[in-house]
């Protein structure tokens, strides 16, 4: 028997624990202490956060009937400014916390206009908190009211009220304005991406049609207004835009049940992967959620039906599956509804049981209409889904021979596969190395316990471009899969994955990087949980190694290089070596800078905005060229390191 000599904290050892220890933390405190609780990160993303949590308050406004026009500016300083046009906060004493109705909304949480179903019938906001969390997380944020007349105003820091709300002058229109300075002590030097933000703010607009919102940057002069009368469907247009679709028009689905409005559009394409996103009272679901469900359920169904009734398929011939009618399927899934349930508060999956069946009621009864009344597009969509579930069979067939042979036998992992001796797959991690040279190198100089080496022969198929069954026909992928355990589409299954850090590791130069490309674009297409979910890396090798007498230094960009050669600049003499390829480095090099876990950097793939992901996967590895060299042309002189 051993003793556990491990130290204890000496509150607990002496058994010391006392209502003294319990800490009981105000709405602001518990805000600030544990700021991603709330808004999900204090990076670039959660900045972001704020600003959509007060725009989605004039959302609020506009789902009401009550603001047409919202205006938000990036000021020079850093603050934000969101102005609307709606009805403005009430100033008046609220009958509970003895304060301004402003200051109430503005300091405590889950209070707002939005429980009780009266002023709000439909919001996007669930908890009520949004407001107060942005003023909590701002180093000073300024409120100003336009309402009855009067022009209102309040100001607080981090959150404090810096007195009570004022009258400040006379005013003919209404509405509410609010300007914030995220806090540096909660969000560093994170900073605005105006691109992104741009993003968010079209998706806004376009799920509620007739809204103007004029955007603008003032630390750089960019400005953009979004205002689009034909709603989700000129959504879909812009999705499909760089695609050959099937038929001219999106399909648009509209109704409003029980004061929950369902709106649907959709458009097939060409091509191999789907394209769907939903929204719930204009929150981009990113996790999908009951509405999404319905959708999905209602056009397999529907699709298989009319295919029966037009003897496209005959009675003893398979159904189509959920994978086939999806293939080449662009749509936007939008409900607004009263009491939605999200989870979290970041809101990222829909969960009201209610909704799925709602809107697989309403997609199924419309889309059946227009189906019959338009025959032609409907054959088009038909034929598209036939060749799909065709090369699904085939892929399948083929799938199914490798999980076999897995199942039986743990030796059919590839053979070129290095694993490695640990099996839990918290501790494991694989790294898909580029070539048999660089390959060789990182077998040999890995630790074997937890780091396993797949080298990948060539740059592998663009997927993007392939159908499914040429896809799992490919010989590097299927090693992929097959090394990896947890299937791709439909049959994905986390649970079995047997290696939590999954590592990108190509060469500093562009054949490395068109690889790299090639690869996230199968996880994007086949396995994106593995990047929601947090284990897809890229590693980061080094352009170069400087050496100067007995110093040597391993630089990871140009800069960094610069800055060291001019340090080194009395040396006799300065050695610079440039690495493009992993292959040029010996085992220990390669250990040393790329893969010890103490020295390494790897770069954690995550998605910010999946629509924009979407659009720039298809349009750099899409089948269409004119997009392609239009996004090159745009982007040309931002290029850093070109490799020719």
């Amino acid at each position: 028997m051993t003793q556990d000599t491990t130290a204890q904290p000496e509150s607990l050892s002496n058994n010391e624990y006392t209502a003294e220890d319990i800490q009981v933390l105000g709405g602001r405190e518990a805000v600030r202490r544990r700021p991603g609780m709330y808004i999900g990160s204090t990076d670039q993303r959660g900045l972001h956060h704020l600003v959509c949590e007060i725009v989605y308050n004039s959302i609020d406004e506009a789902m009401a009937g009550c603001c047409t026009k919202i205006m938000v500016a990036i000021q020079e300083n850093g603050a934000v400014g969101v102005e609307d046009n709606g009805r403005g906060i009430p100033v008046d004493i609220h009958p509970a916390t003895n304060v301004s109705a402003l200051e109430t909304v503005m300091t405590t949480l889950h209070a707002g206009a939005k429980f009780g179903g009266k002023t709000y019938q439909v919001s996007g906001g669930l908890h009520g908190v949004g407001a107060s969390v942005v003023n909590a997380l701002s180093s000073w944020l300024r409120i100003n009211v336009r309402r009855d007349g009067k022009l209102y105003q309040q100001e607080y820091e981090q959150g404090i009220p810096q007195g009570e709300v004022k009258e400040v002058g006379e005013t003919s229109d209404t509405g509410t304005t609010i300007t914030f300075l995220p806090d540096e002590e909660i969000f560093g030097k994170a900073r605005y991406d105006f691109d992104v933000l741009s993003e968010r703010l079209r998706e806004m607009a376009y799920l509620n049609k007739g809204l103007e919102i004029y955007f603008k940057d003032e630390r750089k002069d960019g400005e953009k207004t979004f205002y689009f009368e034909g709603g989700i469907t000129g959504f879909v247009r812009r999705l499909n835009r760089s695609r050959a679709v099937r038929h001219r028009q999106p399909i648009y689905i509209s109704k409003l049940v029980n004061s929950t409005l369902v709106e649907v559009a959709l458009q097939y394409n060409d091509g191999f992967s789907e394209s769907t996103f939903s929204f719930a009272n204009c929150v981009n679901t990113v996790d999908g959620g009951t509405h999404l469900t319905g959708f999905r359920s209602a056009l397999t169904r529907v699709l298989n039906d009319y295919a029966h009734k037009s003897k496209f398929l005959k009675e003893d011939e398979s159904n189509l599956v959920g994978d086939d009618v999806r293939e080449g399927l662009t749509a936007i899934v939008s409900v607004k509804l009263a009491e939605p349930q999200f989870e979290g508060q970041t809101k990222s999956k829909l969960g009201n049981i209610e909704v799925k069946s709602l809107v697989e009621s309403v997609v199924g009864e419309q889309l059946s209409l227009y189906l019959e009344e338009h025959p032609d597009d409907a054959k088009r969509i038909i034929d598209k889904c036939f060749i799909a579930s065709r090369a699904r069979e085939a892929a399948r067939k083929a799938r199914d021979l490798i999980i076999r042979k897995s199942s039986l036998d743990t030796a059919t992992l590839p053979g070129k596969l290095a694993d490695c001796s640990e099996k839990e797959p918290s501790r494991c991690e694989l790294y898909l190395v580029e070539g048999p040279s660089a390959g060789g190198s990182a077998k040999e100089g890995r630790d074997r316990r937890f780091q396993a080496i797949l080298p990948l022969r060539g740059k592998i198929l663009n997927v993007e471009k392939a159908p499914s069954d040429k896809m799992i026909a490919h010989e590097e992928i299927r090693a992929i899969i097959t090394a990896l355990r947890v299937g791709i589409d439909d049959d994905f299954d986390l649970s079995k994955l047997r290696y939590h850090r999954v590592i990108l590791m190509t060469d500093a130069d562009v054949d490395g990087s068109h690889i790299r490309t090639l690869l996230l674009t199968f996880f994007f297409r086949h396995m994106v949980e593995l990047i929601n979910r947090g284990h897809l890396f890229i590693a980061q090798p080094p352009l170069y190694r400087v050496k100067a007498s007995k110093q040597e230094h391993w630089v990871y960009s140009e800069q960094e290089k610069e800055e060291i050669v001019r340090k080194l600049k009395g040396s006799k003499k300065v050695e610079i070596q440039r690495y493009k390829g992993l292959g040029e480095m010996n085992a220990e090099q390669l250990w040393e800078t790329t893969m010890n876990p103490t020295s390494r950097t790897l770069l954690m793939v995550g998605i910010d905005d999946a629509t924009k992901a979407d659009q720039v996967f298809h349009t750099l590895m899409g089948a269409e060229v004119p997009p392609r060299k239009a996004f090159i042309q745009a982007h040309a002189r931002s290029v850093k390191n070109l490799d020719i």
